[in-house]
């Protein structure tokens, strides 16, 4: 329509947002049990210490492979779009627009499914499968030149982002059960995504400007394979396997 739409339809997606937020009542809303604090009656005080929190191994590995995801993603589909641009400039507009949306739609799908199979099967087994697919994306942008091609590579993006759309506060959960320090947890994480996010541009586009989008593509699928090693090789599993049992004898 225009570029002035877009802030149009802003405008009028936040009209239902404000209407869904009006409807939470205060009073149903524990605010300690929110934070993922255990009752009162059930509480282990030496689980709630922050340092104690801070010091868990797999919020150290999980926080420094998110650093590593971000850091082979966030520059990804900028370096792809300009690649687009410059190889089929009359529909690089929709191309583009397409390249955004395709994965969008895949999270849509297949994050209940991702969710599901996390208490069937583990955290890292999903975890490898959205770093392995993040490293395939990389080394066929490096390859593939077909602008209409590199739409359907954005497949392995989505298939990505659904793995840590759910994963990502699923394991924050799990490592921060009981202590009351959810957000201090997601916070660690949130920071080392944006980290490896503002590096990524950067070291991305140098890359790019001084060897090409090939070899950049080819370094970022490296930094994904490596984030793919951290969790094979040091991750543990969150999953709390006592959850899984009760659900498995309820059922």
């Amino acid at each position: 329509l225009s570029s002035r739409s877009v802030f149009l339809v802003t405008f009028l997606l936040a009209i239902p947002t404000l209407i869904a937020l009006s409807r939470i009542r205060e009073h149903e809303v524990d605010i300690a049990r929110c934070h993922g604090e255990m009752p009162r009656e059930a509480e282990d005080r030496g689980d709630t210490n922050i340092w104690h929190l801070i010091r868990q191994r797999p919020l150290i590995v999980f926080a420094l492979s998110v650093l590593l995801l971000q850091l082979a993603n966030a520059s990804m589909m900028p370096l792809m779009a300009s690649a687009v641009t410059a190889r089929s400039s009359e529909w690089a507009t929709v191309l583009v627009a397409f390249c955004i949306v395709v994965p969008q739609a895949i999270v849509a799908l297949l994050s209940p499914s991702v969710g599901r199979k996390a208490q069937v099967w583990g955290r890292r087994p999903l975890l490898l499968i959205g770093f392995a697919a993040l490293t395939i994306r990389g080394l066929l942008f490096a390859t593939v030149r077909d602008p209409y091609l590199l739409v359907l590579v954005q497949v392995f993006d989505g298939l990505t982002a659904a793995v840590f759309a759910v994963m990502i506060p699923l394991i924050v959960a799990d490592v921060a059960f009981g202590s009351g320090h959810f957000n201090l947890a997601q916070g660690i994480v949130g920071t080392a995504m944006g980290i490896g996010a503002s590096l990524s541009t950067a070291l991305g586009g140098y890359v790019s400007d001084k060897f090409g989008n090939a070899m950049a593509f080819t370094g970022l699928s490296g930094v994904a394979a490596t984030g793919l090693l951290l969790i094979l090789l040091v991750m543990p599993e969150t999953r709390r396997k006592g959850m899984i049992a009760a659900k498995e004898m309820a059922g």
